[in-house]
């Protein structure tokens, strides 16, 4: 008789895996993630970039700006023209010191890119790169 009362006993109680400590894991990782990642803003058109065989990686957090083959100054998707620059890069070294990197068309005129650096400049930056691509070979 008390054989089978140890039994019933057994089935009432639930049993389980303790799941608390893996979800303060997963927390700790989101949270980890999320103060550590860096958003790279895009310039939000393509351009065919020349090649360089002196090619360096750049800090990815900079103000992009994108001269397309057709003579258009983009930055964050929308064409801002020359007279843009200046205002936009005053406006983004405030926050802080941040390099800026024009992401020329191969094809591009090369006058446009000497005023587009030199707005930049004046704005006040130190830091102006021309991004291309690494040359493969």
């Amino acid at each position: 008789m008390g054989r089978f009362r140890q039994v019933s006993s057994d089935e009432g109680s639930e049993q389980g895996i303790d799941i608390s400590p893996l979800m303060d894991c997963v927390f700790i990782l989101l949270i980890f993630f999320i103060v550590t990642t860096t958003f790279v803003e895009e310039t939000g058109v393509e351009v065919d970039k020349p090649q360089a065989a002196s090619s360096v990686k750049l800090e990815k957090n900079s103000i992009l700006i994108a001269l397309t083959d057709k003579g258009e100054v983009v930055y964050g998707g929308r064409e801002i023209g020359i007279s843009g620059v200046q205002p936009l890069v005053k406006r983004m070294l405030q926050k802080e010191d941040i390099p800026v990197i024009i992401q020329s068309d191969a094809n591009s005129q090369s006058g446009l890119l000497v005023r587009i650096i030199d707005e930049a400049k004046l704005a006040g930056a130190e830091k102006v790169s021309v991004a291309t691509r690494k040359n493969q070979g």
